[in-house]
């Protein structure tokens, strides 16, 4: 008798291959009924039709859904459309183009919400799946992994172009529609919003976490975002030897850009900074600084200590409010 050498191989990666799919069907079949496709009502070759499309993820028991800033652009309202094929209208509630976030309600009844996660619990290399309607495509999933955290991607604000910061990198395939749709961790949870395709094999998405869960709730009952305005983009960097004995961590942010004429310009702030903290909180990843530049922090004093050329620079920055944001 033959004994085939390959045969355990070949089950342990069979079974490998049936828990993939078994966590990817999992969680399609708890997304799919709170993923709507979006037809975004507006002018269009000198008539008025649908002016572009999208998908977005119902969020609360009372049809509020999470989609796209960029997808609704200057629009009201259109229609949605569920994967039981119920349809409806939908009022724009308000929309934040620098996080490319916009809430939108529904003018009828919607299945049951999602689940919100948490990104900042995400690593590299983690399973993800993405549910959105590419190409007109209701109801599509796509599946792969977070390829990269704390990436950063540029947004149109009004006549400016702002950085979007702390963006998700993810090579599940992404495609024109799945803006606004959801991506999920292996349980269903919802971690962030599909917002982009910077190339093959390279799709981005906005973190689901506390600021966005911020920037949600302001939309919901103000209908847009006051936002203090610094004027620099970061990344996630390595922290010096020399500086991680002293601060006791190895990780940190690095400017990477600073618009000139900026406050952070103004205040001495330049690109290769590391920044240590900002007004006395340690800077870990983009979030301690993004926590900072809301309404509150507009005209005040914001202290910052950065490490540069083997040394330690503490400045002082007035943000400002940041135009055309809304």
């Amino acid at each position: 008798m033959s004994v085939d050498p390959r045969g355990d191989r070949d089950d342990t990666g069979a079974a490998a291959l049936d828990a993939y799919s078994q966590v990817v069907t999992s969680v399609a079949r708890r997304l799919l009924p709170a993923v709507a496709a979006i037809a975004v009502s507006g002018e269009r070759g000198g008539r008025h039709g649908v002016a572009g499309t999208g998908s977005a993820v119902v969020f609360t028991d009372d049809g509020h859904l999470l989609t796209n800033a960029h997808v609704v652009g200057s629009s009201d309202g259109g229609t949605v459309s569920f994967a039981d094929g119920a349809e409806a209208g939908f009022t724009v509630v308000g929309r934040d183009r620098l996080s490319d976030l916009a809430v939108i309600r529904a003018d009828g009844p919607t299945p049951p919400p999602a689940v919100l996660g948490d990104a900042d619990g995400l690593t590299v290399g983690q399973l993800v799946v993405a549910v959105g309607s590419p190409l007109g495509l209701s109801g599509s999933v796509t599946a792969g992994v977070v390829s990269a955290l704390g990436r950063s991607m540029p947004a149109q604000c009004g006549r400016a172009v702002r950085i979007i910061e702390d963006v998700i990198q993810t090579d599940a395939a992404l495609n024109p529609g799945n803006s606004g749709g959801a991506l999920a961790d292996s349980s269903g949870r919802v971690v962030g919003i599909n917002t982009a395709v910077a190339g093959v094999g390279v799709g981005l998405a906005v973190p689901v976490n506390a600021t966005s869960t911020r920037i949600v709730t302001t939309l919901q009952q103000a209908g847009r975002v006051r936002r203090a305005f610094l004027g620099v983009a970061t990344a996630p960097a390595p922290v010096p030897p020399e500086l991680a004995e002293r601060i006791g961590r190895r990780r940190g942010v690095r400017i990477v850009h600073v618009e000139p004429r900026s406050p952070a310009a103004v205040a001495g702030l330049r690109e290769g900074d590391l920044m240590v903290t900002v007004a006395g909180e340690a800077v870990v990843d983009a979030q301690a600084l993004q926590r900072r530049m809301f309404a509150e922090a507009i005209g005040e004093p914001l202290a910052i200590t950065t490490f540069r050329n083997g040394a330690m620079v503490d400045v002082i920055a007035h943000p400002v409010e940041l135009a055309d944001g809304s």
